[in-house]
């Protein structure tokens, strides 16, 4: 399928036309073996991919790449974790291939909804960008301002970004989206639950009307349909799902818990091999279902927006290495966990709907593996759980447990909690060479190598350059040394009467 082609009465770069025929100059090797030679993308992209093992595309990406680099406006529909990334990344990158963007003008723009999936997709396509020469920069909340501007300044292809922020770039004058031909949302439904509509919109309203708009997410409905009809023309939609759970790939639980048993059931599914998320409703409760499972030995932390940047990418890379099995997390922070391997996903707090339900089931069995998700529910909201899990596609009944059952242990895999404390810090040991105990700290002094710490006090008690006494002159009696204040000489004792 070629690339070359017209979208809405606007011809398609030269450049474009000119990376696709390279395809018929790859290496034979190449062209039969990875089936993304297929669709139509550069060769670059083909081998660079390959590199990394990546020779078979997802269903989601068969699907609409082909649509998506013929100019076509895209609504892609598929599960979590089933490569919408790379299904709208790819396209995007081979469209702007060959050219640059002015200072403050991205010629592409993806939105997302939380940062942390706007480092996972910004991580995804910046290798692939890398070899087509392609600049990609990721602007966000909780990050610098002046690095996103330097990075404006000096022009980027295609911007990563989060509502809020962008927004304010806009605002700022930083950034200008008259040039933008390609608008990305991702998760669109996500950035419509959250409050993002007016600005996703007024953003919209901020780019040249003939751009491609290419909208994927795990559900498409509600505020999502408001999009689609005021900025999408004639959109093809491919659907890999029917926005439910899948019952293929994952295994469904509900379990009725009493309150005094939430946590000892939870401490006994976690206490396992392999990757687990555990969901709750709050930043305060993901802080609380941490320290109680660390309390029982198990290595877990907390994500949440209440964290800074710094933690938060500290306590992801740690989950995504291994070190830290078990993450505890809100649903607003879990949208940017991109895990292939997460095997069980526990439920502490029931979702508050069949999509919040959808996304957090979306973290295990991904990318074509397999996985558990259990509910841990009270008593009395039985009725709630089977009402949304019934939306959601899943067909289960709700059984009750206790932390001595055997269906506890044998589905998760898990085992009896060692007990033993694991205390925080040392989830996050200090790097080799370095003697802190926790992140970097913050201390008066010069920043110079070599330089002591500033203390507090009077300039005078200093020594004199020339080597000569220090002066004491200015300072209260009280910070003088003892030997310099007034009527601290040393005086004979007085003699005592000794008597015979």
């Amino acid at each position: 399928m070629s690339t070359s082609g017209r979208h809405r009465g606007r011809a398609w770069p030269a450049s474009v036309t000119e990376t696709s025929s390279s395809l018929s100059q790859q290496s034979p090797e190449t062209s039969s073996t990875n089936a993304f030679a297929d669709l139509g993308l550069p060769a670059e992209i083909v081998q660079r991919l390959a590199r990394d093992g990546i020779t078979e595309p997802f269903p989601i990406q068969t699907a609409t790449i082909p649509d998506a680099l013929s100019g076509r406006d895209v609504l892609g529909r598929g599960q979590t974790g089933s490569g919408k990334t790379l299904a709208f990344g790819l396209p995007v990158l081979a469209r702007l291939a060959g050219r640059t963007s002015a200072p403050r003008r991205p010629r592409a723009v993806v939105l997302v909804p939380t940062r942390e999936l706007a480092m996972q997709v910004h991580d995804a396509i910046e290798p692939l960008a890398h070899v087509l020469g392609v600049r990609v920069k990721l602007v966000a909340g909780g990050l610098p301002y002046y690095k996103q501007i330097q990075a404006l300044d000096r022009g980027v292809d295609v911007l990563v970004a989060t509502p809020g922020r962008l927004t304010d770039l806009v605002d700022r004058g930083n950034c200008i989206l008259d040039q933008v031909e390609v608008m990305v949302l991702d998760e669109a439904d996500h950035m419509c639950d959250m409050g993002f509509m007016p600005a996703v919109s007024e953003l919209l309203d901020h780019t040249p009307k003939g751009g491609q708009r290419l909208l994927f997410s795990a559900t498409l409905d509600g505020d999502v349909d408001k999009l689609v009809r005021k900025y999408l023309a004639n959109p093809v939609t491919h659907s890999t799902s029917d926005a439910r759970a899948s019952v293929t790939t994952m295994e469904h639980h509900v379990w009725l818990v009493k309150p005094a048993h939430k946590a000892p059931v939870t401490a006994a599914l976690v206490a396992r091999e392999g990757r687990t998320i555990v969901f709750v409703r709050t930043k305060l409760g993901a802080d609380r279902v941490a320290e109680q499972l660390r309390e029982q030995g198990l290595r877990a932390a907390a994500l949440h927006g209440g964290l800074g940047q710094g933690a938060r990418n500290k306590t992801l890379t740690a989950f995504k290495d291994g070190k830290v099995p078990v993450l505890v997390a809100t649903d607003v922070a879990a949208r940017g966990i991109h895990v292939d391997d997460v095997s069980l996903v526990v439920q502490v707090d029931p979702p508050a709907d069949h999509k919040d339900y959808l996304h957090r089931a979306g973290r295990t069995a991904r990318a074509g593996g397999t996985g558990a998700v259990i509910t841990l529910a009270l008593p009395h909201q039985r009725r709630t759980v089977e009402r949304l899990t019934s939306l959601a596609g899943v067909d289960v009944r709700a059984i009750a447990v206790s932390p001595d059952d055997a269906n506890v242990l044998s589905v998760s895999g898990g085992a009896v909690p060692s007990g033993v404390k694991v205390e925080e810090r040392d989830l996050f040991p200090p790097s080799r060479g370095s003697s802190r105990t926790g992140g970097p700290r913050r201390s008066g002094g010069f920043r110079g190598e070599g330089s002591g710490r500033r203390e507090g006090g009077y300039r005078d008690a200093a020594p004199r350059r020339d080597g000569g006494p220090r002066s004491d002159a200015g300072r209260p009696a009280s910070a003088r040394p003892a030997s310099a204040r007034p009527g601290s000489e040393r005086r004979p004792a007085p003699r005592r009467d000794v008597r015979s």
